[in-house]
């Protein structure tokens, strides 16, 4: 393909290849509050299922999420690579948070169009982004909403409420303070903050 190309994965980062980690690539990744993460991966991976698997019971999928059982790896072992080696070349990686996204996404869009050394010339330039990447443009683009993957899953699939706090819905008060506190232990002195 034609530079600049786009590669996007869920691997962690000691399992990209070296010519990837030594190249002159970016890498943008994208975190975000745990609980939400958690939700958000239970939806998607229930919207995928064939009816006769059925759903898959949330409170597995909480104490499998706690557990690090993931086809990714641990959730906090995955981000905190992503983070040290932000912190290590933030030239190369960028790390952005989901909840900042949604709370500020201009500030945020400019800070990737400028670490990826495509900085904005105008406003205009930058709404005209935020408003291709809408998440309800996305999702109601036909597209999106008929179309399949390279692998067959459903585009749809990939689209849902885009909220921040929706663990609010799914999650127990024993099991958001079972992750709060597993995340304040993961996170110690590591820097690295994530929205409760």
């Amino acid at each position: 393909m034609p530079s600049p190309r786009l590669f996007h994965t869920h691997i962690p980062y000691n399992a990209l290849p070296e010519s990837m980690k030594k190249s002159n690539c970016k890498i943008v990744y994208i975190t975000r509050n745990p609980k939400d993460t958690l939700v958000s991966m239970w939806h998607f991976f229930n919207n995928v299922r064939t009816p006769e698997q059925g759903p898959y019971p949330f409170d597995k999928a909480f104490e499998s999420f706690c557990d690090g059982v993931h086809p990714y790896g641990p959730f906090f072992d995955h981000v905190l690579e992503y983070w040290e080696e932000s912190l290590k070349k933030p030239e190369k990686i960028l790390l952005l948070r989901y909840e900042e996204m949604k709370r500020d996404p201009k500030e945020e869009v400019k800070k990737l169009a400028s670490f990826l050394g495509r900085p904005f010339a105008n406003d205009e330039e930058l709404e005209k982004v935020l408003w291709r990447c809408s998440l309800d443009r996305l999702k109601n683009l036909e597209v999106n909403k008929n179309g399949l993957t390279s692998v067959g899953l459903p585009r749809s699939s990939f689209f849902r409420l885009g909220v921040v706090g929706d663990w609010k819905n799914n999650l127990s008060n024993e099991m958001q303070e079972k992750l709060d506190q597993m995340t304040k232990m993961k996170l110690e002195n590591t820097g690295l903050e994530l929205e409760k």
